[in-house]
């Protein structure tokens, strides 16, 4: 199949901004014609006035005074409609492009298949977003670039009619000060592209600081972290004060050098009009256009500067779309019913780990070693690559590492014990697709009807961002619920009441067997409630499982068992 432009995935800065310039070739077509006009009308009217007073001292009429009031009221409203509808084109293409951006970046970080790139969180979520828009600048910046040169050749060109030498000034004076300018942007383009690395950096520190707040308080560890966060602020408010101190010498530059060259000509114009080498009006002409020529000239040594910002935002975006996929995409689909099998896998503290689940089994897993059960569940939940582990896992009988990441999730589904809880309601937390049919059975079998109960919306509830206002149990059985309601072939769940009392934890595990009954079901956990209500339990200690049977057998043989699990 033909890979278009939009599908491919960039390799560098230069190629994103390629992309979005080629994307909205019209959309920028028509912003310059528009900015064109806008920059030629304000061009034309000091033009306008020089010849203006050149006629009125040749003939001194009311009509030629009328028609000159007249072809100025065409200027002016030229000028006006033209930057009018020219920006609103250009910013509704720039913010359109920013959304895409965001999109794909937001998209690399949430797919399935996982990304091998050295970022985190915070820096992912400043490049979808501060990135993104200046990314999209460049929309805006070629138009104008574009409207500016015209600017300059249409005021250039007039000042040399009325005398070449002045024609000549403005563009040599131009081509010089573009050249002075756009040393500097390298300089801009370099230390902005650090300082929004070292402000994503403080970003992701912040998340994570917020992430661990209660148990850095816990054990005493919040002043240490908030040390560490302020050496990164530190680090990156003094690049942003770099940034600031070249984009001020970059603007002092600008403005010194265009002030320059608008004295020049003004100077040099006053002393032909003193010669008597061009006429009074042309004097006029050529002293309003040596002060309009400051803001167009302004306009395109600033262009450099944003280029060089787009540039350094599309290189770290680059970071995030050309970053490989720690798993390569399959194809095809797992069988339906779901049968699990792990078959000799080594992987961190997993030694030969060799176990099968039958299709419609519950089977519950004693990990003597909490290290174990997580990296059994980070291989299952496809955290871990299949080429970074050794042995094989497979479902309905195929390899996952033969599958894409989308059906072997869709098909099997891992619920952490910290299952992420987001802001909104209990009911969008327990359906966010909002497709699922088993929202009441869900509820009722992770006993958070408790929770429903207690407020009037129900399950409208407003939850906020991490589950703020819910207890810890209430957020674990949240998750669960939504662990449930999802219906998958095979469930894997992860100490899933851990957080819960005795009593509800022994009616969860009822319910829990009882609303998986012939759906393939595992547990890792060291709960005697929801051991016991398991057809068979795995006993895995030092990496391997050592013991299989029934619970209460287990309890009556196995001493070591029962030290592990009795509360």
């Amino acid at each position: 199949m033909k890979t278009t432009a939009d599908t491919q995935r960039p390799r560098q800065g230069a190629d994103i901004l390629r992309t979005a310039l080629r994307r909205n070739l019209g959309a920028m077509a028509w912003g310059t014609v528009l900015m064109g006009l806008y920059q030629a009308g304000e061009t034309a009217f000091p033009i306008a006035l020089g010849l203006i007073v050149e006629h009125t001292m040749q003939e001194r009429g009311l009509g030629r005074l009328l028609l000159s009031i007249g072809a100025l009221a065409v200027i002016i409203t030229t000028v006006s409609l033209s930057w009018r509808f020219g920006m609103r084109i250009l910013q509704k293409a720039n913010t359109t492009e920013a959304h895409h951006w965001r999109v794909r970046v937001a998209a690399c970080g949430l797919q399935p298949v996982s990304r091998d790139m050295d970022l985190k969180s915070g820096e992912v979520l400043t490049i979808a977003t501060e990135d993104a828009d200046q990314t999209a600048d460049i929309i805006e910046v070629v138009p104008l670039l574009v409207s500016s040169v015209v600017a300059i050749l249409v005021a250039g060109t007039a000042l040399g009619l009325a005398d070449l030498r002045l024609g000549l000034l403005v563009f040599v004076g131009a081509a010089a000060i573009l050249s002075v300018l756009g040393v500097m942007s390298k300089r801009i383009g370099a230390s902005t592209k650090e300082q929004q690395a070292r402000v994503a950096r403080a970003g992701a520190k912040v998340a994570d600081l917020i992430t661990g707040l209660r148990p850095l308080h816990g054990f005493g560890g919040n002043h240490a972290a908030f040390r560490s966060y302020r050496k990164l602020s530190t680090e990156a408010k003094q690049q942003a004060i770099t940034v600031a101190r070249v984009n001020g010498a970059y603007a002092g530059a600008s403005m010194a050098l265009n002030a320059a060259l608008a004295a020049v000509v003004t100077l040099a114009a006053g002393w032909l009009a003193f010669d008597r080498q061009i006429t009074v009006g042309e004097l006029v002409m050529a002293v309003g256009l040596a002060q309009f020529i400051m803001e167009p000239m302004k306009l395109f040594s600033e262009m450099p500067k944003y280029v060089m910002m787009a540039r350094a935002s599309a290189e770290r975006m680059a970071l995030v779309l050309d970053a490989p996929p720690v798993a390569a995409p399959g194809t095809g689909s797992p069988e339906p019913g779901g049968d699990l099998e792990i078959d000799r896998v080594r992987h961190g503290s997993l030694r030969e780990l060799k176990l099968q689940v039958a299709a419609g089994e519950f089977v519950a897993i004693a990990a003597y070693q909490p290290r174990a059960a997580a990296e059994f569940a980070a291989i299952l939940a496809l955290n871990v690559p299949p080429h970074a582990y050794e042995g094989v896992v497979r479902i309905g009988g195929q390899e996952i590492g033969g599958l894409p990441a989308e059906a072997v999730r869709g098909h099997m589904l891992v619920n952490p014990y910290d299952g992420e809880i987001f802001a909104g309601t209990l009911r969008t937390n327990i359906d966010p697709s909002g497709t699922s049919r088993m929202i009441p059975e869900a509820v009722e079998a992770s006993l958070l009807t408790d929770v429903v109960a207690l407020h009037r919306e129900g399950l409208d509830h407003v939850v906020r961002d991490r589950g703020a206002n819910l207890s810890g149990g209430q957020r674990q059985r949240l998750s669960l619920a939504r662990a449930l309601a999802a219906d998958s072939d095979i469930l894997v769940l992860h100490d899933p009441t851990t957080a819960v009392d005795a009593v509800t934890e022994q009616l969860v595990a009822r319910n829990v067997a009882e609303l998986r009954r012939g759906r393939t079901t595992v547990v890792l956990t060291s709960s005697p409630a929801l051991l016991d209500a398991a057809d068979r339990v795995l006993v895995l200690d030092d990496g391997v499982i050592t013991a299989e049977a029934t619970h209460r057998h287990l309890l009556a043989t196995d001493e070591a068992y029962c030290r592990a699990v009795a509360r």
